[in-house]
C-alpha cells in the first residue's frame, strides 16, 4: 500500500507538470464547455436538462482516449519499464498509478462542470447526486480501462494519435450528446453503442441508472482488465 501511495503521489507531481494532460483533461474540455454550453442552450433550450451529462461525456472521452494512452505508451513502449524491473517494482504499478491519477483529474473537471453549468447556462442539476456520481465514476473507470488498452497495445506515437482520434470522434458524434442518436441512420446508431460514451450518457441521466444501461460497463471492464493483464505480461517478457 505504501508503494502504491508513493507511486500515486509521484505520478500526481508528474501530471501537474504535464502539458499534454493539462490540455486534454482541463483546458480543451473546459473551453468546449464554455463555448458549446452557451450555443447548445441558445439553439436548444431543452438541452439545459442534459447539458451537464453532455459536457461530462465529452470531457471524459477526451481525457481517457487522448490524454491517458500517450503516457502509458511512453512508459511501457520505452526503456522506462526497465527501471521498474531494476528496482523490483511490479510493471502493473505504472498503469495503476496513471489510471488513478487520471481518474482524479477527470473527476475534478466533471465537478467544475457540475458546479458552473447551472450558474452560467441555467443547466438542471441531476436529481439524485449520489447516484449520478456513482454512474460518473463507473463511466470514467471503464473509459480509462479502454484507453489503457490503446496505450499498452500501440507503440508508435503517430499511430496512437490516429487511433485515439478514431475512438474519440465517434464517441462524441454518435453518443447522442450533440443531437438525438435516433436521428442517425440505423447503422450509425448501432455503431455508437460500441463506445462507452453512448452508455455513459444514458447512465448519468435522471432515472438512467438501470441494468439496461449498466451491463455494457460490466462486460467492457472485465474484458479490459483481462486484456491489460495480458498486455502487461507480454511486456514483462520482452
Amino acid at each position: 500500500m505504501s508503494g502504491f501511495l508513493y507511486g500515486a503521489a509521484l505520478q500526481w507531481k508528474l501530471d501537474i507538470r504535464s502539458k499534454s494532460l493539462l490540455v486534454t483533461c482541463y483546458i480543451v474540455p473546459l473551453i468546449f464547455f464554455l463555448l458549446m454550453g452557451g450555443i447548445f442552450t441558445s439553439v436548444m433550450p431543452k438541452m439545459r436538462d442534459t447539458l451537464i451529462q453532455s459536457m461530462i461525456v465529452m470531457s471524459v472521452s477526451m481525457g481517457a482516449f487522448i490524454g491517458l494512452p500517450p503516457s502509458l505508451m511512453e512508459t511501457y513502449g520505452s526503456d522506462v519499464k526497465k527501471v521498474y524491473k531494476a528496482n523490483g517494482v511490479p510493471l502493473y504499478l505504472g498503469l495503476v498509478t496513471m489510471f488513478f491519477s487520471t481518474f482524479v483529474h477527470l473527476m475534478i473537471t466533471c465537478i467544475i462542470i457540475l458546479l458552473f453549468a447551472p450558474v452560467l447556462f441555467e443547466a438542471i442539476l441531476p436529481i439524485h447526486l449520489p447516484r449520478f456520481f456513482l454512474a460518473l465514476a463507473i463511466y470514467i473507470v471503464v473509459s480509462l480501462s479502454i484507453g489503457s488498452i490503446l496505450g499498452l497495445i500501440v507503440k508508435n506515437q503517430a499511430k496512437l494519435t490516429m487511433i485515439a482520434q478514431l475512438v474519440f470522434l465517434p464517441s462524441i458524434l454518435l453518443s447522442g450528446i450533440m443531437f438525438p442518436a435516433d436521428l442517425l441512420p440505423n447503422f450509425l446508431e448501432m455503431s455508437g453503442r460500441i463506445f462507452p460514451a453512448f452508455w455513459g450518457y444514458r447512465l448519468m441521466l435522471n432515472n438512467g441508472f438501470r441494468f439496461e444501461n449498466l451491463w455494457y460497463f460490466i462486460a467492457a471492464f472485465c474484458v479490459a482488465v483481462i486484456t491489460c493483464g495480458m498486455l502487461i505480461s507480454h511486456t514483462k517478457d520482452m
